[in-house]
C-alpha cells in the first residue's frame, strides 16, 4: 500500500484514520472496528464491504 495513499483515505464512515493490514490486505478503522477491503491494490471503501472486528483484532 503506497504510503501517500494511507496519508489522504479515510473511513467513509466517520472520517477517521486508516491503519493497513499488509497480513489480511485490508484497511482498519480502529474507531469504528471495521477493516475495508484491498483487492487487486485498490481499496473498497464501502461500508457494506467491511468486515467488523472482534475487539482483539483492532490493531493491525
Amino acid at each position: 500500500m503506497d504510503h501517500r495513499l494511507l496519508e489522504i483515505v479515510a473511513c467513509p464512515v466517520c472520517n477517521g484514520k486508516l491503519y493497513f493490514n499488509k497480513e489480511k490486505q485490508e484497511l482498519v478503522c480502529k474507531a469504528d472496528s471495521l477493516a475495508y477491503p484491498v483487492r487487486e491494490g485498490i481499496p473498497v471503501l464501502l461500508e457494506n464491504e467491511a468486515r467488523a472486528l472482534p475487539a482483539d483484532e483492532t490493531h493491525p
